[in-house]
């Protein structure tokens, strides 16, 4: 049965506002828990075998490695273990490392990254430089493509997307790194690719339409939207698909990717139905009452 979308406008709004203000309010209480990509230091993945605690393994360390300092430990999947050193440790302490886990945990596996506090500033700084380059991009293209408005709304429902991702990743502390960015880029590409199929039908169905009223824009723009729903339903589905795959299948290394597809594909469809071709309609109305 098809429910009137545009009409609800307000409490999508409403919703968006509260979650985006949420979002916003865990990143700056409980801050980003950002990888040795983006912020100095070592970090080593080994294989406990059994059950632990962050405690645990962090006064093992301390006591057998005197000049090691833990600065977190993070549990993952098959009991392994992620243990952040702040600062980046040199060859002797790298091997003293490797010697201790080896001889202390059955097939630890040891996994030592470092990186220097130049490097990571300079990742950091071009992460957030790829992700407002893409959005000036796709600004540049949807207003040459459409038109302004289009694409300012579409870019504002982008950004909330990545706001959502973000945060959800804030809140269960999971890590930031390089990956992470991959998948933003993902999702950013994926959730525009969807508003600009909503936002097509729209611009088509503007040359049929004789609209005169904002009562005869929401319509247009609910009939546009209903238009392209089974596309865009079909769409994330076939992805979230093979996204979960990749989660429940895949490697660490590419868990937290996985991860992040996910929820930004669920958010970004969300986003393109009720949020992108909203914002149109509440800005293009004004003009309509104006005029």
């Amino acid at each position: 049965m098809k429910f009137d979308i545009v009409k609800n406008r307000k409490w999508y709004f409403g919703f968006s506002i509260l979650i985006s203000i949420a979002g916003i309010l865990i990143m700056l209480l409980m801050g980003l828990n950002l990888g040795t990509d983006f912020e100095a230091g070592s970090r080593v993945q080994f294989n406990v075998g059994q059950a632990f605690t962050e405690k645990e393994i962090t006064e093992k360390f301390e006591a057998n490695l005197k000049t090691i300092e833990v600065s977190a430990v993070q549990e993952i999947e098959n009991y392994g273990a992620v243990v952040r050193i702040a600062k980046k440790i040199t060859p002797e302490e790298e091997n003293q490392i490797n010697e201790y886990l080896n001889k202390n945990y059955k097939n630890a596996a040891p996994q030592i990254s470092s990186i220097d506090p130049v490097v990571a500033r300079e990742l950091a700084e071009k992460a957030i430089y790829a992700i407002l380059y893409a959005s000036l991009g796709i600004i540049l293209y949807m207003a040459v493509r459409f038109e302004y408005r289009f694409a300012i709304a579409g870019v504002i429902s982008v950004l909330q997307v990545v706001l959502v991702v973000v945060s959800i990743f804030a809140l269960f502390r999971f890590e930031i790194d390089i990956t992470f960015i991959a998948a933003i880029l993902t999702i950013v590409g994926y959730s525009i690719h969807d508003t600009i199929v909503i936002f097509d039908r729209i611009r088509e169905n503007l040359k049929h339409y004789k609209v005169k009223t904002v009562s005869d824009l929401e319509n247009l723009v609910n009939d546009s939207i209903w238009q392209t729903m089974a596309r865009s339903i079909n769409t994330v589905l076939t992805v979230v698909f093979s996204a979960g795959m990749l989660y429940l299948l895949g490697g660490a290394a590419i868990k937290h990717f996985s991860l992040a597809l996910l929820i930004g594909l669920v958010t970004g469809a969300y986003s393109s139905i009720f949020i992108a071709s909203q914002l149109w309609v509440a800005w293009k109305s004004r003009e309509l009452k104006k005029a």
